[in-house]
């Protein structure tokens, strides 16, 4: 099986059925263990009825009773054997599916992390979660044909040829047997294939408006909406379960057909087969045979039924998955040398300027106003964004990311260890500051585990954070187990995790968007009255509406629309821009209290 640390290889998406065939050849000695163990073990249960014939025309006879006897103890011998290859192929099956399993979380995640920042416009949340939670169970469900699906071709070709020996017209019933029941299956199939991809959209689309609705159940709340999204999510979800019912009805069939089928297909044999015994065409021996080897086909012929059924929702997923690997990233065509020293950073859309080794405020109306004008300085956008005069898009990729950060006040945190979540993604003070501190729509880091307690730059940037008491109101300290997005610590508390670890990066550039939006106003006035010391010479924006980082910014940049309207101090914008004024003013005995 797969290793986690294993190249998993370059998928081949060219297609669904090309890329279930390349989960077959990532491991040719397993598939072809599988077949093998497959085939042995569905070809000796044929033999089965042939040792039962034997036993019966040869053992069955006065004075004969030792030739009994051995026959009935090369059958128990055979049952246990067969029973052993049973264990073997299903363990190995076993591992071919978890194989592909394994592989594809693997190709998947790479895919994910290799888009970055343009997974969000390439692919929305349902999208990825329907071919992570059903997908890609789906996909290794469907690698069963390479175990019983090969043994079943097999063994009907050895039955087929046993009977040959015994009838030519029984022979001939049973071969002609598959074609008819794939005739009355196969129409089944490709309309379960339909009706699967349809499913399957409709489930894409309803995973990703859950994520929608979660993500604004506040806001939904606070605009009296929420009855009314939630009467539009139980309409489509209603449609969804109209539509699993109709997926459901024919795969219904076709699964009572896969051992309906078969059962007739024994009768009409076994009923020839007598036929020809009673008229001495055949003896007892072979009759008992032939039941026993058309009862042994009952299992290959619903194999080939459920392969088929396996198959085709396989391909279905297959083809969901394709259509994730062939989403490609902007390419980085940059060759441009970015500036040696600290330089303005420009977007000329907004009008924007950031000037190097001050603490700059970006004030807007909307978060998605100041938001977007920090995408296109972050270079998580095409934009016409300059630094220190060189186009940004013409600076490679990487170099970007190392110099500039852009940390979102809604970043991913992994579990673990609460000094793993803080350190462990920072390699040196000026290095991968790109990748350290990501949100939603960010590249994730890699988090490596921390090789040795924190040292000075982590206690400062915690101090920086007013993160301090987080860590003494913890069990273990920085030692204390962190869950998936630090569920379990407050809104504010992940808030001052997330710009600690932005601080400890230690960009030349930090862009921090809203990073105190979740403080009280006592906490809020400690991380801006320590901020500005933390980042003394290093340029910082931040996007914020609180006076109480306004007040501490070297330049406060307002925007109207999207376009700067005015620059100043906090105080000089105060008294001269009324817009302004009436955006971020609080009361003023909230002030005086922090005060």
């Amino acid at each position: 099986m797969i290793d986690a640390y294993e190249d998993p290889g370059t998928p081949d998406t060219r297609g669904g059925w090309s890329y279930l065939w390349w989960l077959v050849a990532r491991q040719p000695g397993r598939s072809l263990a599988g077949a093998l163990l497959a085939s042995t073990w569905l070809t000796l249960m044929a033999a089965t009825p042939y040792m039962m014939a034997r036993a019966v025309d040869d053992g069955l006879v006065p004075g004969r009773t030792g030739v009994l006897a051995g026959w009935t103890a090369a059958i128990f011998v055979l049952g246990a054997v067969n029973a052993w290859l049973s264990i073997m192929r299903h363990r190995t099956m076993t591992r071919v599916r978890m194989d592909a399993y394994f592989r594809t979380v693997k190709v998947l995640v790479a895919q994910t992390v290799r888009l970055g920042a343009e997974l969000s416009r390439r692919s929305d949340a349902g999208e990825v979660v329907t071919i992570g939670v059903g997908d890609v169970h789906t996909i290794s469900q469907a690698l069963t044909v390479v175990g019983p699906g090969v043994g079943a071709v097999v063994v009907y070709a050895v039955v087929a040829g046993l009977l040959l020996t015994i009838s030519p017209l029984l022979t001939v019933v049973v071969l002609l047997g598959v074609p008819v029941v794939a005739l009355f299956a196969g129409p089944l199939t490709r309309r379960l294939q339909g009706r699967e991809t349809e499913y399957r959209e409709r489930q894409r689309v309803l995973t990703a408006r859950i994520g929608d609705l979660a993500g604004g159940l506040r806001v939904l709340n606070g605009l009296g909406g929420k009855g009314l999204f939630a009467d539009a999510f139980r309409r489509d979800s209603q449609h969804l379960r109209a539509q699993g019912y109709r997926v459901g009805a024919i795969a219904s069939w076709v699964q009572a057909l896969g051992m309906g089928l078969p059962t007739v297909f024994l009768a009409v044999v076994t009923w020839i087969a007598a036929r020809m015994a009673a008229r001495d065409e055949i003896t007892v021996g072979q009759l008992v045979s032939v039941y026993g080897y058309v009862a042994v086909l009952v299992g290959p012929v619903a194999f080939f039924l459920d392969m088929g059924y396996q198959l085709s929702r396989g391909v279905v997923a297959a083809r969901r998955v394709v259509g994730f690997l062939r989403h490609e990233p902007q390419p980085d065509e940059g060759t441009g040398r970015p500036p040696a020293d600290p330089a303005v950073l420009h977007d000329p859309e907004s009008g924007v300027r950031v000037r190097p080794g001050g603490l700059t405020a970006l004030v807007g109306a909307s978060p998605t106003e100041t938001g977007t004008v920090v995408d296109r300085l972050g270079r998580y956008t095409r934009s016409d964004v300059t630094w220190g005069g060189v186009r940004l898009d013409a600076v490679p990729l990487r170099e970007v990311r190392t110099r500039i950060l852009v940390a979102d006040n809604d970043a991913d945190l992994f579990a673990g260890p609460l000094l793993e979540v803080i350190a462990g993604s920072v390699d040196a003070p000026h290095g991968g500051a790109g990748s350290c501190a990501t949100g939603p729509h960010r590249p994730a880091p890699a988090v490596a585990p921390p090789t040795a307690p924190p040292d000075a730059q982590t206690t400062q940037a915690l101090h920086a954070a007013a993160a301090g008491d987080i860590v003494q109101a913890l069990p273990h300290g920085l030692d204390s187990q962190i869950d998936a997005q630090a569920r379990n610590l407050s809104g504010g508390q992940r808030q001052r995790v997330r710009l600690a670890r932005a601080l400890l990066a230690d960009p030349e550039v930090l862009l921090a968007v809203e990073p105190t939006s979740a403080l009280d106003a006592h906490t809020e006035a400690l991380v801006a009255e320590r901020l500005r010391t933390a980042r003394a010479g290093r340029t910082t924006l931040l996007t914020t509406t609180s006076p109480l980082l306004l007040t501490h910014a070297d330049e406060v940049v307002f925007l109207v629309d999207g376009k700067v309207a005015a620059t100043g101090t906090h105080e000089g914008l105060l008294e001269d821009e009324p817009g302004y004024r009436a955006l971020v003013a609080r009361d003023t005995e909230d002030e005086e209290a922090v005060r």
